[in-house]
């Protein structure tokens, strides 16, 4: 295995993307990854209940936790089209290998990185792109999921401390998590996402109190749980950026990014999905011959590779508009319908695949009884369909009215 570092070699100091031949061999390097080690461990996971400590180890020695994240913080200094390429290629095997690095890589690192303070990024953000520091991501409370701006959380500034007292819940990667991501209200009058602040809360900080592992329907060894905060105090240069009353700007830093990479998680899902499928439906004997020459089956498989493409060519494109405006302001309606179509997508292809398996796909003796299950959460975490088509619909409208 070679570091992905290790096949970039641009000049000291840059900040450039790799160019098109340093990054097909990055892409090559991961493909052969994901066949040669991943996928054959993912049997491990459930059985585990995680990511074999070998293969985490692999995959930081690799450089996966360092994709999203400039080269003079330790990362790769990747584009986002080539963030999301690599992401898709990476999600060929299961998504709970994705979901381990994931809520460092964005939501935890894209808050510092575009909010932070420089003594914060550079506390924080080479531990993160070595993979040494796990973030998670602090938001969703029992009272506020899609409603990000009702956080009932506060943080109350005492001294030269903040002093947090709150409820999140279903935060992934929790139990591993080194250092939350927390979202807190320090203007208890002033509602909505005006009077919410971000902050770094540190494992082991008195207070803070990770639940028990939730039991979920599908992404086994992926952990996700509540997190107590019982008056936890933090020291108020943990404020991210140093100035309340930005956290929802700053958390919106994170999900956007996040958005894009579950877009692309899907794309990469999708993309084996359709090839197990496509595999069975070649070695299925029916009435003397293989499934794949009925057309009943021949029309489930072309719909998948249909609906992927289209999901695959709406994440590059969004991915490269991103990159040439340098965020993702100019492109939020864009990242929102990438995330849309894309979730959605990726259900019906897994629904199609189950269907092509026939009572196979009910066993869990196959990959597709897992993987539909997996693929369900991406209609619901980083913002729910519904949600997405709302966000759309209205800047919509405020684009016409703007006209």
């Amino acid at each position: 295995m070679t570091p992905l570092a290790a096949l970039a070699d641009p000049a000291a100091g840059s900040e450039s993307p790799p160019g098109p031949a340093e990054f097909a061999a990055m892409e090559q390097e991961l493909r052969r990854f994901v066949r040669e080690r991943l996928r054959p461990a993912e049997p491990r996971l459930a059985a585990e209940d995680g990511v074999p400590p070998e293969i985490l180890a692999e995959m930081r020695a690799l450089g996966l936790f360092a994709t999203s994240l400039p080269r003079r913080h330790g990362g790769l200094g990747l584009s986002m089209e080539q963030q999301v390429r690599l992401h898709m290629e990476l999600t060929q095997a299961s998504c709970v290998y994705r979901s381990r690095l994931s809520t460092t890589i964005g939501l935890g690192a894209q808050p510092i990185l575009h909010h932070g303070t420089e003594a914060q990024q550079a506390r924080w953000l080479p531990p993160m792109a070595a993979g040494a520091v796990t973030a998670a991501f602090g938001l969703t409370e029992p009272e506020a999921g899609s409603d990000a701006g009702a956080v009932r959380t506060v943080a109350l500034r005492n001294g030269e401390r903040y002093v947090l007292n709150g409820i999140k819940r279903y935060i992934t990667n929790a139990p591993e998590a080194d250092v939350f991501i927390v979202m807190a209200r320090t203007d208890p009058a002033t509602p909505g996402p005006a009077g919410i602040s971000a902050f770094i809360v540190e494992r082991g900080t008195p207070g803070l109190v990770v639940g028990t592992v939730d039991v979920k329907m599908g992404q086994a060894g992926s952990h996700t749980a509540e997190v107590y905060l019982n008056d936890c105090a933090v020291p108020a240069a943990n404020l991210i950026g140093g100035r309340e009353g930005r956290g929802f700007k700053t958390a919106m830093q994170g999900i956007n990014h996040a958005r894009l990479h579950v877009a692309a998680t899907c794309v990469g899902q999708a993309t084996r999905l359709t090839a197990d499928a496509l595999r069975h439906a070649l070695e299925r004997r029916q009435f003397d011959q293989p499934i794949a020459e009925f057309q009943s089956v021949q029309n489930l498989l072309a719909d998948c590779r249909t609906e992927t493409y289209a999901a695959r060519a709406m994440v590059l494109e969004t991915a490269r508009r991103w990159d040439a405006a340098g965020a993702a302001g100019d492109v939020i309606t864009d990242i929102a319908c990438s995330k849309l179509f894309a979730s959605e997508m990726v259900s019906r292809v897994a629904d199609r695949c189950v269907q092509i398996h026939g009572g196979a796909g009910y066993m869990a003796d196959y990959d597709v009884e897992r993987l539909f299950r997996d693929v369900r959460l991406f209609r619901i975490f980083e913002g729910t369909s519904q949600i997405q088509q709302l966000l759309i619909a209205r800047r919509m409208i405020a684009e016409a009215q703007e006209t």
